[in-house]
Protein backbone atom coordinates (compact mmCIF):
# COMPACT_ATOMS: atom_id res chain seq x y z
CA UNK A 1 0.00 0.00 0.00
CA UNK A 2 1.86 3.36 -0.92
CA UNK A 3 -0.81 5.52 1.30
CA UNK A 4 -1.09 5.25 5.15
CA UNK A 5 -3.73 7.32 7.05
CA UNK A 6 -2.36 7.75 10.68
CA UNK A 7 -4.81 9.15 13.19
CA UNK A 8 -3.55 9.53 16.80
CA UNK A 9 -6.75 9.82 19.35
CA UNK A 10 -7.16 10.55 22.82
CA UNK A 11 -10.77 10.42 24.63
CA UNK A 12 -12.09 10.84 20.75
CA UNK A 13 -14.83 8.06 20.52
CA UNK A 14 -17.37 10.39 19.62
CA UNK A 15 -15.63 11.65 16.85
CA UNK A 16 -14.39 8.66 15.00
CA UNK A 17 -17.85 7.66 13.80
CA UNK A 18 -18.07 10.63 11.49
CA UNK A 19 -14.56 10.83 10.60
CA UNK A 20 -14.02 6.67 9.61
CA UNK A 21 -17.11 7.07 7.51
CA UNK A 22 -15.61 10.18 5.62
CA UNK A 23 -12.75 7.70 5.24
CA UNK A 24 -14.58 5.11 3.42
CA UNK A 25 -16.15 7.78 1.25
CA UNK A 26 -12.53 8.34 -0.24
CA UNK A 27 -11.91 7.37 -3.61
CA UNK A 28 -8.43 5.93 -3.39
CA UNK A 29 -6.99 2.78 -1.16
CA UNK A 30 -5.34 3.53 1.42
CA UNK A 31 -4.41 1.25 5.29
CA UNK A 32 -5.55 3.06 8.35
CA UNK A 33 -3.36 2.92 11.51
CA UNK A 34 -4.75 4.64 15.01
CA UNK A 35 -2.98 5.46 17.79
CA UNK A 36 -4.43 5.29 20.76
CA UNK A 37 -3.05 7.18 24.15
CA UNK A 38 -4.30 4.93 26.34
CA UNK A 39 -7.68 6.58 26.05
CA UNK A 40 -10.69 6.11 29.22
CA UNK A 41 -13.99 6.39 26.76
CA UNK A 42 -13.88 2.97 25.64
CA UNK A 43 -12.09 4.41 22.01
CA UNK A 44 -9.94 1.13 21.63
CA UNK A 45 -12.74 -1.48 22.46
CA UNK A 46 -15.10 0.23 19.76
CA UNK A 47 -12.45 0.19 17.12
CA UNK A 48 -11.51 -2.96 17.90
CA UNK A 49 -15.65 -3.97 17.32
CA UNK A 50 -16.47 -1.59 14.76
CA UNK A 51 -13.52 -1.55 12.48
CA UNK A 52 -11.29 -4.49 12.64
CA UNK A 53 -9.94 -3.96 9.14
CA UNK A 54 -8.18 -0.68 11.05
CA UNK A 55 -4.60 -1.09 12.10
CA UNK A 56 -4.87 -0.52 15.85
CA UNK A 57 -1.78 0.80 18.69
CA UNK A 58 -3.07 0.67 22.25
CA UNK A 59 -0.29 3.04 24.54
CA UNK A 60 -0.15 2.42 28.38
CA UNK A 61 -0.13 6.21 28.49
CA UNK A 62 -0.81 9.34 26.92
CA UNK A 63 2.83 9.60 25.14
CA UNK A 64 1.45 13.13 23.39
CA UNK A 65 0.56 14.12 19.57
CA UNK A 66 4.15 13.35 17.88
CA UNK A 67 4.94 9.69 19.65
CA UNK A 68 1.71 8.69 18.50
CA UNK A 69 2.17 9.89 14.57
CA UNK A 70 5.92 8.56 14.82
CA UNK A 71 4.83 5.33 15.99
CA UNK A 72 2.36 5.18 13.03
CA UNK A 73 4.80 6.09 10.82
CA UNK A 74 7.47 2.92 12.17
CA UNK A 75 4.18 1.12 11.91
CA UNK A 76 3.57 2.38 8.21
CA UNK A 77 5.83 0.84 4.48
CA UNK A 78 4.16 3.60 2.91
CA UNK A 79 5.89 6.59 0.56
CA UNK A 80 2.78 8.92 1.78
CA UNK A 81 1.30 9.75 5.23
CA UNK A 82 -1.83 11.06 5.55
CA UNK A 83 -2.07 12.56 9.65
CA UNK A 84 -5.71 12.90 10.66
CA UNK A 85 -7.03 14.60 13.48
CA UNK A 86 -9.89 12.25 15.02
CA UNK A 87 -12.22 15.80 14.68
CA UNK A 88 -11.85 15.74 10.94
CA UNK A 89 -14.28 14.62 8.22
CA UNK A 90 -13.19 14.78 4.82
CA UNK A 91 -14.67 15.58 1.44
CA UNK A 92 -14.75 12.68 -0.49
CA UNK A 93 -11.83 13.15 -3.12
CA UNK A 94 -9.60 15.30 -0.51
CA UNK A 95 -6.92 12.75 -0.04
CA UNK A 96 -6.92 11.94 -3.86
CA UNK A 97 -6.23 15.30 -4.56
CA UNK A 98 -3.86 16.16 -1.99
CA UNK A 99 -1.68 12.60 -3.81
CA UNK A 100 -1.43 14.55 -7.28
CA UNK A 101 -0.64 17.88 -5.36
CA UNK A 102 2.67 16.60 -3.58
CA UNK A 103 3.08 14.16 -6.95
CA UNK A 104 4.09 17.12 -9.00
CA UNK A 105 7.05 17.70 -7.40
CA UNK A 106 9.72 15.56 -5.59
CA UNK A 107 10.56 18.57 -3.35
CA UNK A 108 7.31 19.50 -2.17
CA UNK A 109 7.41 17.40 1.23
CA UNK A 110 4.18 17.96 2.87
CA UNK A 111 0.66 19.26 1.32
CA UNK A 112 -1.86 20.82 3.82
CA UNK A 113 -5.93 20.52 3.00
CA UNK A 114 -8.43 23.53 3.32
CA UNK A 115 -9.65 22.88 6.44
CA UNK A 116 -13.22 24.24 6.97
CA UNK A 117 -14.97 25.05 10.20
CA UNK A 118 -17.25 21.77 11.27
CA UNK A 119 -19.62 24.36 12.91
CA UNK A 120 -19.60 27.03 10.63
CA UNK A 121 -19.01 26.14 7.07
CA UNK A 122 -18.96 29.93 5.98
CA UNK A 123 -15.86 30.10 7.79
CA UNK A 124 -12.20 28.76 7.17
CA UNK A 125 -10.24 26.69 9.64
CA UNK A 126 -6.90 26.72 8.41
CA UNK A 127 -5.28 27.56 4.44
CA UNK A 128 -2.34 26.89 5.34
CA UNK A 129 0.12 28.39 8.33
CA UNK A 130 2.66 30.71 8.34
CA UNK A 131 5.58 31.72 10.92
CA UNK A 132 6.85 34.89 11.83
CA UNK A 133 10.54 36.60 13.66
CA UNK A 134 7.79 37.17 16.47
CA UNK A 135 7.64 33.63 17.06
CA UNK A 136 4.24 33.34 16.26
CA UNK A 137 2.03 31.31 13.92
CA UNK A 138 -0.32 32.14 12.15
CA UNK A 139 -3.33 30.15 11.06
CA UNK A 140 -4.30 31.96 7.32
CA UNK A 141 -7.84 32.47 6.65
CA UNK A 142 -9.38 31.69 10.10
CA UNK A 143 -12.59 33.07 10.05
CA UNK A 144 -12.56 34.36 6.70
CA UNK A 145 -14.81 32.67 3.65
CA UNK A 146 -13.85 29.60 2.19
CA UNK A 147 -14.10 31.04 -1.22
CA UNK A 148 -11.38 33.81 -0.94
CA UNK A 149 -8.64 30.69 -0.58
CA UNK A 150 -9.38 28.61 -4.16
CA UNK A 151 -5.59 28.96 -5.23
CA UNK A 152 -2.99 26.50 -4.70
CA UNK A 153 -0.12 28.11 -2.86
CA UNK A 154 3.05 27.65 -1.12
CA UNK A 155 3.14 28.35 2.63
CA UNK A 156 5.53 28.17 5.31
CA UNK A 157 4.11 24.79 7.58
CA UNK A 158 1.07 22.23 6.85
CA UNK A 159 -1.43 21.74 9.86
CA UNK A 160 -0.69 17.63 11.12
CA UNK A 161 -4.33 17.91 11.36
CA UNK A 162 -5.46 17.09 7.80
CA UNK A 163 -1.85 17.01 5.57
CA UNK A 164 0.14 14.54 3.16
CA UNK A 165 3.70 13.66 4.15
CA UNK A 166 6.40 12.72 1.91
CA UNK A 167 7.47 9.48 4.34
CA UNK A 168 10.82 9.47 1.77
CA UNK A 169 11.73 12.74 3.06
CA UNK A 170 10.29 12.11 6.81
CA UNK A 171 13.47 9.78 6.90
CA UNK A 172 15.93 12.12 5.58
CA UNK A 173 14.98 14.85 8.43
CA UNK A 174 13.94 13.33 11.05
CA UNK A 175 10.01 12.79 12.31
CA UNK A 176 8.15 15.05 14.93
CA UNK A 177 9.99 15.90 17.79
CA UNK A 178 8.32 14.42 20.60
CA UNK A 179 9.83 16.74 23.13
CA UNK A 180 6.85 19.22 21.58
CA UNK A 181 4.29 16.45 23.15
CA UNK A 182 1.61 18.82 21.72
CA UNK A 183 1.13 22.03 19.80
CA UNK A 184 3.67 23.31 16.57
CA UNK A 185 5.76 20.02 16.04
CA UNK A 186 4.24 20.67 12.83
CA UNK A 187 5.70 23.75 12.57
CA UNK A 188 9.31 22.47 13.91
CA UNK A 189 9.45 20.10 11.13
CA UNK A 190 8.34 22.45 8.14
CA UNK A 191 10.64 24.74 9.48
CA UNK A 192 13.26 21.44 9.33
CA UNK A 193 12.32 20.77 6.00
CA UNK A 194 13.08 24.29 4.77
CA UNK A 195 16.41 24.30 6.01
CA UNK A 196 16.94 21.35 4.32
CA UNK A 197 15.38 23.00 0.99
CA UNK A 198 11.89 21.24 0.94
CA UNK A 199 8.91 23.30 0.46
CA UNK A 200 5.27 22.88 1.37
CA UNK A 201 2.07 23.40 -0.70
CA UNK A 202 -2.15 24.60 0.23
CA UNK A 203 -4.40 22.68 -1.79
CA UNK A 204 -7.63 24.14 -1.90
CA UNK A 205 -9.20 20.67 -3.71
CA UNK A 206 -8.27 18.82 -0.65
CA UNK A 207 -11.22 19.86 1.83
CA UNK A 208 -11.86 18.73 5.63
CA UNK A 209 -13.95 20.26 8.01
CA UNK A 210 -12.64 20.44 11.59
CA UNK A 211 -13.85 20.73 15.23
CA UNK A 212 -10.87 21.51 16.60
CA UNK A 213 -9.49 21.92 20.24
CA UNK A 214 -11.28 19.11 20.95
CA UNK A 215 -8.57 17.18 22.83
CA UNK A 216 -7.27 19.55 24.79
CA UNK A 217 -10.74 21.24 25.97
CA UNK A 218 -11.07 24.69 24.82
CA UNK A 219 -9.13 27.29 22.38
CA UNK A 220 -7.85 28.70 25.47
CA UNK A 221 -6.65 26.86 28.87
CA UNK A 222 -3.89 26.10 30.75
CA UNK A 223 -2.66 23.15 29.16
CA UNK A 224 -2.71 24.22 25.72
CA UNK A 225 -1.22 27.75 27.06
CA UNK A 226 1.57 26.58 29.08
CA UNK A 227 2.84 24.19 26.21
CA UNK A 228 2.42 26.35 23.78
CA UNK A 229 4.25 29.57 25.51
CA UNK A 230 7.03 26.50 26.17
CA UNK A 231 7.33 25.22 22.47
CA UNK A 232 6.98 28.84 21.21
CA UNK A 233 11.04 28.52 22.66
CA UNK A 234 11.74 25.66 21.47
CA UNK A 235 11.33 26.12 17.58
CA UNK A 236 13.23 29.33 16.91
CA UNK A 237 16.40 27.76 19.60
CA UNK A 238 16.04 24.45 17.85
CA UNK A 239 15.89 25.44 14.27
CA UNK A 240 17.59 29.18 14.27
CA UNK A 241 21.58 28.83 14.24
CA UNK A 242 23.38 31.03 17.09
CA UNK A 243 23.78 34.51 14.38
CA UNK A 244 19.59 34.03 13.04
CA UNK A 245 18.82 33.94 16.95
CA UNK A 246 20.83 37.03 17.95
CA UNK A 247 19.79 38.70 14.94
CA UNK A 248 16.06 38.33 16.03
CA UNK A 249 15.99 38.02 19.69
CA UNK A 250 14.86 40.92 19.88
CA UNK A 251 11.77 40.04 17.49
CA UNK A 252 11.19 37.36 19.72
CA UNK A 253 11.25 38.56 23.25
CA UNK A 254 9.11 41.16 21.59
CA UNK A 255 6.78 38.52 20.33
CA UNK A 256 6.73 36.92 23.88
CA UNK A 257 5.69 40.23 25.67
CA UNK A 258 2.92 40.87 23.78
CA UNK A 259 1.73 37.34 23.97
CA UNK A 260 1.62 37.52 27.44
CA UNK A 261 -0.71 40.55 27.73
CA UNK A 262 -3.25 38.87 25.50
CA UNK A 263 -2.85 35.98 27.69
CA UNK A 264 -2.94 38.27 30.84
CA UNK A 265 -6.09 39.64 29.86
CA UNK A 266 -7.55 36.19 29.44
CA UNK A 267 -6.84 35.50 32.90
CA UNK A 268 -3.45 32.79 31.86
CA UNK A 269 -0.97 35.19 32.06
CA UNK A 270 1.12 33.07 34.91
CA UNK A 271 0.71 30.12 33.12
CA UNK A 272 1.94 31.91 29.82
CA UNK A 273 4.59 32.74 31.96
CA UNK A 274 5.33 29.46 32.84
CA UNK A 275 5.66 27.70 30.15
CA UNK A 276 7.83 30.29 28.42
CA UNK A 277 10.44 29.70 31.92
CA UNK A 278 10.11 25.70 31.33
CA UNK A 279 10.98 26.03 27.01
CA UNK A 280 14.08 28.31 28.66
CA UNK A 281 14.81 25.82 31.52
CA UNK A 282 14.57 22.73 29.31
CA UNK A 283 15.96 24.36 26.01
CA UNK A 284 19.15 22.09 25.80
CA UNK A 285 17.41 18.97 26.32
CA UNK A 286 16.07 19.66 21.88
CA UNK A 287 18.81 18.29 19.92
CA UNK A 288 19.00 22.26 17.46
CA UNK A 289 19.35 21.64 13.65
CA UNK A 290 23.12 20.88 12.73
CA UNK A 291 24.40 24.10 10.68
CA UNK A 292 25.31 23.16 7.38
CA UNK A 293 26.85 25.70 5.30
CA UNK A 294 25.50 24.17 2.28
CA UNK A 295 22.01 25.36 3.56
CA UNK A 296 23.27 28.82 4.01
CA UNK A 297 20.56 30.17 1.15
CA UNK A 298 17.78 28.35 2.95
CA UNK A 299 18.49 29.63 5.87
CA UNK A 300 18.53 33.67 4.72
CA UNK A 301 15.47 32.16 2.43
CA UNK A 302 13.47 31.55 5.67
CA UNK A 303 14.70 34.49 7.49
CA UNK A 304 13.37 36.73 5.01
CA UNK A 305 9.71 34.42 4.58
CA UNK A 306 9.75 35.24 8.47
CA UNK A 307 10.28 39.13 8.19
CA UNK A 308 7.62 39.23 5.03
CA UNK A 309 5.18 37.10 7.23
CA UNK A 310 5.40 39.29 10.00
CA UNK A 311 4.99 42.41 8.13
CA UNK A 312 1.91 40.94 6.26
CA UNK A 313 0.77 39.98 9.78
CA UNK A 314 1.07 43.63 11.43
CA UNK A 315 -0.11 45.34 8.16
CA UNK A 316 -2.63 43.99 6.49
Amino acid sequence: MDLTVIIPNYNGKHFLGECFQSLKNQNCQFEVIIIDNASRDGSADYIRKNHPEFKLIENTENLGFPAAVNQGIKASNAEYIFLLNNDVCLEAETISNLLKCIKTDENIYAVSSKMIQYHDRTKMDDAGDEYTILGWTKRVGYGKSPEKYTVEREIFSACAAASLYRRSILDKIGYLDENFFAYLEDVDLSYRARIHGYKCRYCPEAVVYHVGSQTSGSKYNEFKTRLSARNNVYVPYKNMPWPQLLLNIVFLCTGYFIKYIFFWRKGYGEIYLAGLKEGFNSRKEIDKVAYNPKNLRNYLSIQWILIRNTLKFLFY
